[in-house]
């Protein structure tokens, strides 16, 4: 996938020097639920376990060829979200450097309409935490 700004791709074990640089970032990992890295073996275990997976990918900026956040959808959390059944929950950051530009909702917008053409699934759900408002879903 992608746009003229941005790649969705899966991870690659190289990509760790790049997340521990934006994932170690103290007011990144909280504001998506998830502690600051504390290494960048860290973040390479990270690549091997949780973006493991067919429904996760790095947010690469194509102008450097650097991931520089990520985005997926996968099984509903445990977080009290109204989720209907075997409706996927989405999540999505990127680094510091990058707010307030508008990826997080052009990756968002890209993993939708690749999962209208790929899937059948009909919907998706997402939340935000109360103290980050730029990060509210915006589906269209």
């Amino acid at each position: 996938m992608k746009s003229n700004r941005i790649s969705l791709r899966p991870w690659h074990i190289s990509d760790a020097p790049a997340l521990y640089k934006y994932a170690s970032d103290t007011e990144v990992g909280p504001r998506a639920g998830w502690a600051p890295h504390k290494s960048e073996d860290e973040s390479r275990t990270i690549i091997h376990t949780v973006f493991d997976n067919p429904t996760t990918w790095a947010i690469i900026w194509n102008q450097t060829g650097e991931a520089i956040g990520a985005i997926g959808y996968g099984p509903s959390c445990e977080c009290n979200l109204p989720a209907r059944e075997e409706e996927p929950t989405v999540g999505y950051w990127v680094g510091r450097p990058y707010w307030g530009m508008g990826i997080c909702t052009e990756a968002l917008r890209m993993m939708i309409e690749h999962i209208r053409k790929t899937t059948t699934i009909r919907s998706l759900i997402s939340g935000h935490f109360i103290d980050n408002p730029a990060s509210l879903p915006c589906f269209i």
